[in-house]
């Protein structure tokens, strides 16, 4: 754990997409034709914060926390699971910057969604929207994600003490 009064960490995660399952991302349902596989909801833009989060605070990632074949948590919703991740961060002494989240996707599109995750996440780490940044981006039809096989999300987080 640093001693210093910033920390910064940066968070990876990617689902493949699943019939017969919601899309969540960023703790909202996403009209779409699939959603993603996963032990919990799958939300991948939660998923990528909460390792940002972790890993700025010098603690293990997100499945040393969650593991994906407990029972417990099974179908959770990740707001849970960051809701849970950022009670240890501040259990450390540390708040929220900032944070900047990419969505790499070929469909659906982010940006008409963004408003309403920033709303969702912003209360579970104690920030303002505007502490929240959220953008999206394709993988130029290459790859596992250009190939529309699954979606990607990129995260950094800044902690601070005061």
């Amino acid at each position: 754990m640093t001693t210093a009064p910033f920390a910064v960490g940066m968070g990876y995660d990617v689902h493949r997409f699943a019939e017969g399952r919601k899309l969540i991302l960023g703790g909202v349902e996403i009209p779409a034709a699939r959603g993603l596989d996963g032990h919990s909801d799958a939300d991948v833009l939660l998923h990528a914060f909460c390792d940002a989060l972790l890993g700025a605070a010098g603690l293990q990632d997100i499945g040393h926390f969650f593991p994906p074949g407990e029972p417990r948590w099974k179908g959770a919703a990740s707001t849970e699971l960051l809701r849970i991740v950022f009670a240890r961060v501040k259990e450390l002494g540390w708040t929220l910057g900032n944070a900047d989240i990419v969505v790499i996707a070929e469909k659906p599109k982010i940006a008409p969604h963004t408003d309403a995750m920033k709303l969702v996440i912003a209360p579970l780490v104690e920030a303002t929207p505007r502490q929240i940044g959220i953008k999206a981006t394709t993988n130029e039809k290459m790859g596992f994600v250009g190939r529309e096989e699954g979606i990607a999300a990129m995260a950094t987080a800044l902690l601070w003490r005061k």
